[in-house]
């Protein structure tokens, strides 16, 4: 692949990211370099939301006001979090130890 083809995804593992336009934020705690994801998950997005494949996709241990889940996104559609608030989901503390600063540190033996 040529060097000016390579992407570096935004969000390491840990980052706490939330949606640009949906409510929800949550923990990176996978990323693939370009869409990963199945096509009928792909045609279910409507058409005019609909991402481009190319870009990292990050999974996410999600959360909104009401439930917890995973959450597949692409790039364009994250943004840092900064709120610093401790994340509620019940998958965190298999996969990430929380360190003193507030930070998501990946759990020793998690790391792919």
């Amino acid at each position: 692949m040529p060097e000016d083809l390579i992407r570096t995804a935004k969000f390491n593992l840990g980052a706490v990211v939330r949606h640009r336009i949906y409510p929800f934020r949550g923990v990176v705690f996978d990323v693939d370099p370009e869409f990963a994801n199945t096509e009928e998950w792909w045609e279910a997005i409507p058409e005019e939301v609909r991402p481009r494949r190319d870009q990292p996709f990050y999974h996410l241990l999600a959360e909104n006001a009401d439930s917890e889940y995973i959450a597949y996104v692409s790039e364009q559609n994250l943004v840092p979090d900064m709120s610093g608030e401790a994340l509620r989901h019940a998958g965190i503390p298999e996969v990430f130890d929380r360190a003193p600063d507030g930070a998501y540190r990946v759990r020793a033996g998690q790391a792919n």
